[in-house]
């Protein structure tokens, strides 16, 4: 059974950083594509990074492009994102995917 489990969310101020993990089990963690998307309150999904299975192709929403970085460990089978310059509209729940699994997410809130 695939798990993901993400941590390292809180409440940082702007301009803050925070990075987040992605603790992977159930699959073959280094032959897969991976990608963090995010949910503000009250709006849909939104894509945020991509990294491919051996971490040398990453693609970032413009959004966060500059700011943002995704990183893999697969000897740790974990999923990283670097989250610098933190501005009030990246505040979400952000989820690590595996094609359409999703873990249960960790709530980021970014506000003075």
């Amino acid at each position: 059974e695939v798990q993901l489990v993400e941590s390292g969310g809180g409440l940082v101020q702007p301009g803050g950083s925070l990075r987040l993990s992605c603790a992977a089990s159930g699959f073959t963690f280094s032959l897969n594509d991976m990608t963090w998307v995010r949910q503000a309150p009250g709006k849909g999904l939104e894509w945020v990074s991509f990294i491919n299975s051996g971490g040398g192709n990453t693609a970032y929403a413009e959004s966060v492009k500059g700011r943002f970085a995704i990183s893999r460990d697969n000897a740790k089978n974990t999923l990283y994102l670097q989250m610098n310059s933190l501005k009030v509209e990246d505040t979400a729940v952000y989820y690590c995917q595996k094609g359409v699994v999703r873990g249960q997410g960790t709530q980021v809130t970014v506000s003075s």
